[in-house]
């Protein structure tokens, strides 16, 4: 069993999470439903099946499926974090496991994966296409490491939400949280972070001083 860092995607390795809100609040219109943006940006990190029962009540294919549509049409927006993608080599560098863990679906992840240019060092991609239930439940994290061989009280996920914070708690695992997908250092301590940084590349600049130092013994 080895040693791993499991990375969130959308708002924490790629500046998505408000084109996911932009995405989902156009759906809903479509559907004849309202949720404000702040609140559908509150629930970006869950999967469809655990968002739309958070904001209206039920779940609804055909408002997956028209989101999926709308967040088609803004992929040319979509940018990788400053120092995400070196966040992610130097943990693979120091010889921990590295995998991807999203409740995206799969090719959405694929397209953001080009952007950061990091497929070849990951030890995995979890997506939502390969668990049942999304986070805040923590079937994303296990699948992650069953599949890559990583012992789960010697792993960390990298995230930027509430839903990550619960959902490796569920699993067993600390979350060191980062600011940069638009939740605050003070919503995060709260929901039980390890420690918050600002964005990828501030982890970087000080990870052996980190929890995610404590995992290769500095």
């Amino acid at each position: 069993m080895r040693s791993g860092v499991l990375f969130d995607l959308d708002g924490t390795l790629v500046d998505t999470n408000y084109l996911h809100t932009l995405a989902w609040s156009r759906a809903l219109r479509d559907a004849g439903e309202w949720a404000p943006m702040h609140a559908i940006h509150r629930a970006v990190g869950m999967g469809a099946d655990q968002m739309l029962p958070h904001l209206i009540g039920r779940v609804d294919q055909d408002i997956a499926d028209r989101r999926a549509v709308h967040y088609a049409t803004l992929l040319d927006d979509i940018r990788p974090f400053p120092g995400a993608a070196d966040l992610v080599q130097a943990c693979s560098s120091a010889g921990l496991a590295t995998v991807l863990a999203t409740s995206s679906p799969a090719d959405e992840v694929d397209v953001c994966l080009e952007r950061l240019g990091i497929r070849a060092i990951l030890d995995g991609v979890i997506t939502a296409d390969d668990v049942e239930t999304s986070k805040p439940e923590p079937d994303v994290l296990q699948v992650a490491f069953e599949r890559a061989g990583i012992d789960p009280a010697r792993c960390l996920l990298i995230g930027d939400s509430r839903w990550d914070i619960e959902a490796a708690t569920r699993a067993g695992v600390g979350c060191v949280a980062l600011e940069c997908g638009g939740t605050s250092r003070d919503e995060l301590e709260r929901a039980g972070a390890l420690v918050v940084h600002r964005d990828a590349g501030d982890l970087l600049a000080c990870w052996r001083s980190s929890p995610l130092g404590d995992l290769t013994g500095r």
